[in-house]
């Protein structure tokens, strides 16, 4: 993988390029994953370049000292930035933890975008009580908690299943509980007028974790949104049902 250093510590990026000429996409996943999920988005390399970056403790990026919260949404915010500016990418396009960054990227941060792409995330995203008591005492349950139905994924490859798990078990428990913890901090409700890019909210039909009303609110409360159901999908929708995804987000390249 391909790497940038800023503010001491190097932030890893896997870029996959055929000659596209759109706006680039740079891609943020969510809590305890890694670049790999947004794997199928590659195919879309003929039309733009596709970036997918490892946030600080995941993957190949050197982790960052911060805690849950306020702090973490920095840290992750930088390593998103210094990738964009490394890269030229102007499409953000996040799930879940990595839609709350790209929208705090795009309210907090003077970078020249082009869109944003808000997959499975919102403008809060409360962690069930339960999850958080796992995620700090039960790590094991906390995961089987997350792949079960409807959660990560709605009906997936075994394969899929395994490299999610695979992935959040090689952040860790102590970064992945970070990520929750910043999640259910996270609170931009009323600051959604200020997005001032074209944005889609997408989501999967089945998705328990962030569900569709939470991407209705910001199709209505974002200035320029757009609102994207995929069918037999849960949060992980890029990695569950890729076409479908990758129709949708092709359908916004148009737009641009």
């Amino acid at each position: 993988m391909d790497g940038v250093t800023h503010h001491g510590r190097r932030t890893a990026y896997r870029v996959s390029d055929r000659g596209g000429d759109g706006p680039g996409l740079l891609c943020i996943h969510g809590s305890g994953g890694a670049a790999g999920v947004w794997k199928s988005q590659s195919r879309l390399a003929g039309r733009a370049p596709v970036v997918a970056l490892e946030l600080s403790g995941h993957g190949e990026s050197d982790d960052v000292n911060a805690t849950g919260g306020p702090d973490a949404l920095e840290a992750y915010t930088d390593d998103v930035v210094a990738v964009a500016e490394e890269t030229g990418a102007s499409v953000l396009v996040g799930n879940s933890l990595g839609g709350a960054v790209a929208t705090w990227t795009a309210l907090e941060r003077d970078l020249d975008l082009d869109g944003l792409v808000l997959a499975g995330t919102g403008a809060k995203l409360t962690v069930l009580d339960d999850l958080l008591a796992w995620l700090a005492d039960d790590f094991d349950r906390a995961v089987e908690f997350l792949h079960a139905d409807d959660r990560l994924f709605h009906d997936p490859d075994g394969r899929y299943v395994e490299l999610s798990k695979e992935a959040m078990y090689d952040a860790g428990r102590a970064v992945t509980e970070r990520d929750f913890r910043t999640c259910h901090a996270f609170d931009v409700r009323n600051r959604l007028g200020e997005l001032d890019s074209p944005a889609l909210a997408i989501v999967g039909e089945h998705d328990q974790l962030t569900p569709v009303r939470y991407h209705e609110y910001l199709a209505e409360h974002v200035p320029d949104c757009e609102l994207a159901v995929v069918q037999d999908a849960a949060h992980l929708t890029m990695l569950e049902a890729p076409d479908a995804f990758n129709d949708e987000l092709e359908s916004f390249l148009d737009r641009l």
